[in-house]
């Protein structure tokens, strides 16, 4: 058994196809699939289940597959701890995103995290949070941008900044008349979220429950964009995160943003990595630039408020 044969299943596991698989690895599909069939001659069991069009793992290749992501990822730690004793700003990082933090986000911060670390390669992959946090768990990302909480012993979390929460109505709403609205002012209210598995979703669920308002059936959004666009169709009202209605994002002449008097309601986005990373204390400094943000973004768009302190 050698790392290069696991690496061959876990990407095997990955893309349930010999062919894909083999592309990943950047090796034939015969040398590919000779690999896998002496890995499994070498434990004595089944790894896979083969069938014309389709390829799954048996529950002992599941489980020798999620085994052998650990490996790699331990692996991978070893060259990472030895290149960052050499040069520790240095490198790749691979960065997790949920969509509707990340377009907002980033427009703010990587004009200076290229400043501050003139060679760091940053990779970002967005996905939303469930899939971040499994991608962390078995060494695919280094660290993630997700809000909080996160319940896992395993992870430390650096929280960042808070991000309040505005309503959007259309421009011809009863509450387009307002500039400001009471959390209880949606008793009532039916907004507009989106499908499953979005964090926003579950956050402004939250906020439903804290308010009285509750979901508009019959509508679940795939994106945030889509959300803005119903609102600015006149279908429903939403909340919106509050980076996402900051320059550089354009306004939109069908919505009106309302800010929320007194405590708004808002999300905790925090920077979270293994606890056994060999990045921790550059990831550290990374976590320092994404929390400064400029002063107003974090509070409404033309408004004199100040903004909410970070964490």
């Amino acid at each position: 058994m050698n790392l290069r044969d696991l690496k061959y299943l876990v990407a095997l596991a990955e893309h349930k196809h010999f062919g894909r698989a083999a592309e990943a690895s950047f090796v034939s599909q015969p040398t590919l699939s000779t690999q896998i069939r002496k890995l499994e001659d070498e434990l004595g069991v089944a790894l896979v289940e083969r069938a014309p069009r389709r390829v799954m793992l048996t529950p002992v290749g599941h489980d020798i597959a999620e085994r052998a992501r650990r490996v790699i990822a331990e692996v991978d730690q070893m060259a990472e701890i030895a290149r960052r004793s050499q040069d520790p700003e240095a490198g790749t990082v691979r960065l997790g995103m949920f969509p509707t933090l990340g377009p907002y986000l980033l427009p703010h911060v990587v004009p200076g995290l290229r400043e501050r670390f003139p060679r760091l390669e940053l990779l970002l992959v967005e996905e939303k949070t469930d899939q971040i946090l499994a991608r962390l768990r078995d060494g695919r990302l280094d660290a993630g941008l997700l809000a909080l909480p996160i319940h896992d012993d395993q992870l430390h979390v650096e929280p960042l900044f808070e991000e309040p929460f505005m309503l959007a109505v259309p421009r011809q709403h009863p509450m387009a008349a307002r500039d400001h609205l009471r959390l209880d002012d949606l008793d009532d209210q039916h907004l507009l979220l989106l499908e499953e598995g979005h964090c926003l979703r579950d956050q402004a669920l939250d906020v439903c429950r804290m308010s009285g308002a509750d979901e508009r059936d019959g509508f679940r959004a795939t994106s945030l964009e889509t959300l803005r666009q119903m609102v600015a169709s006149g279908v429903g009202i939403t909340l919106l995160p509050m980076l996402a209605v900051q320059p550089p994002i354009p306004p939109s002449p069908g919505i009106h943003l309302l800010s929320f008097d007194g405590e708004p309601p808002h999300r905790r986005i925090a920077m979270v990595w293994r606890k056994s990373s060999a990045m921790d204390a550059f990831l550290r400094k990374l976590a320092r630039e994404f929390a400064q943000l400029p002063p107003d973004l974090l509070h409404a768009p033309g408004s004199g408020d100040a903004p909410p302190s970070t964490l």
